[in-house]
């Protein structure tokens, strides 16, 4: 019987700095990444995505290769992503720990709901990993409300949806940034994304990769394995996701000792080979990970998760690090939280 491992403990040490504004108080775009949301319903039609795209996504569980940033504003994000870095490419020395959001030096430090600067602990593997940067600077809290991914999210998340409808009203969820080193990029291992999410309910999630460098296959590219959006377990009754096999994410391939004989036979990978700026969408239950970094350039992508508006709390200890619980059975509202589309915009 495969032992699985605990859930590790996450805290911000970083002292509270009350001169600091916390951005998600702010609930639309403050106009730094791309300007406002429109009140034209014909602005949007520009990002919906197409019928073959949405059928594509319902039979596969991802969507690849969509545009969403120009690659202005993604040199732009690099330059804020910078600031959440204890690495650079000549010195790697410094990200060595968990739970060290305290060592930034970034006003807003203690505002992140989660920062390793090397979540394996490998010094030949460095994954930097993070949540909460909306909260921290301009340009990451403006792309949650980017109408390039909310409006094909709201598409997505309704294909899968019983309520039968087009478009959902989205909710964002939690962001997340990936940052792998030139030479000694750490891997992501084999997971899916709702096994960390059951303290929410239901599943109407949706995942969001953005690529702010080009990925390949050498520099540890985001990868999926088709039709995992499928794989799930039953108990009591329900079905649930597959359980997460390495919360570090350094064992890549520990999900393997979990895996029936007929899921290791359709377990065929393919690469997003995201170019720059470019998105993938992934359903809460598709197995992804990417392999380490082994390049003379970094690897650096930014991730942002949904779920439709009516999704509730599983649990009642806090959903996030530093934000106020939401009680068992009750939806998840509140500024953590902001409506990022709603099809009444339409």
């Amino acid at each position: 019987m495969t032992t699985l491992p605990e859930r590790p403990i996450i805290i911000n040490e970083a002292p509270i700095n009350t001169d600091v504004l916390d951005l998600s108080t702010i609930s639309e775009p403050i106009g730094e990444l791309f300007g406002s949301l429109s009140a034209n319903d014909a602005s949007y039609t520009p990002y919906l995505l197409t019928t073959e795209q949405i059928e594509f996504y319902k039979n596969n569980g991802y969507l690849n290769q969509i545009r969403v940033l120009a690659d202005e504003q993604c040199d732009r994000l690099l330059e804020e992503y910078k600031r959440f870095l204890l690495w650079n490419e000549k010195d790697l020395s410094q990200a060595n720990a968990l739970n060290d959001a305290h060592r930034l030096d970034l006003p807003g430090r203690h505002l992140l709901h989660e920062y390793h600067s090397n979540q394996t602990g490998d010094p030949d593997n460095v994954l930097t990993h993070m949540l909460g940067h909306w909260r921290v600077t301009p340009l990451f809290h403006d792309l949650i409300f980017l109408p390039n991914v909310t409006v094909p999210t709201s598409q997505l998340i309704a294909a899968c949806h019983p309520s039968d409808k087009k478009f959902v009203p989205v909710q964002f969820w939690h962001d997340q940034l990936f940052a792998k080193p030139p030479f000694h990029g750490g891997p992501v291992a084999w997971h899916q994304d709702y096994s960390y999410w059951t303290r929410t309910e239901p599943m109407q999630h949706l995942t969001v990769h953005i690529a702010l460098d080009d990925q390949t296959e050498e520099n540890g590219t985001l990868q999926f394995v088709p039709g995992s959006h499928r794989w799930y377990r039953e108990r009591d009754g329900k079905q649930v996701p597959l359980p997460v096999t390495d919360f570090d994410f350094k064992d890549m391939d520990s999900i393997k000792a979990i895996l029936t004989e007929e899921e290791k036979q359709q377990f065929q990978p393919v690469p997003a080979l995201l170019k720059k700026g470019h998105a993938s969408f992934h359903h809460p239950l598709m197995v992804h990970g990417s392999h380490g970094n082994h390049t003379a350039l970094p690897r650096r992508s930014a991730v942002l998760n949904y779920f439709a508006e009516g999704t509730c709390s599983n649990t009642d200890e806090p959903l996030l690090l530093g934000i106020p619980v939401v009680p068992h059975g009750q939806p998840i509202q509140g500024r953590f939280f902001p409506i990022v589309f709603d099809p009444k915009w339409l």
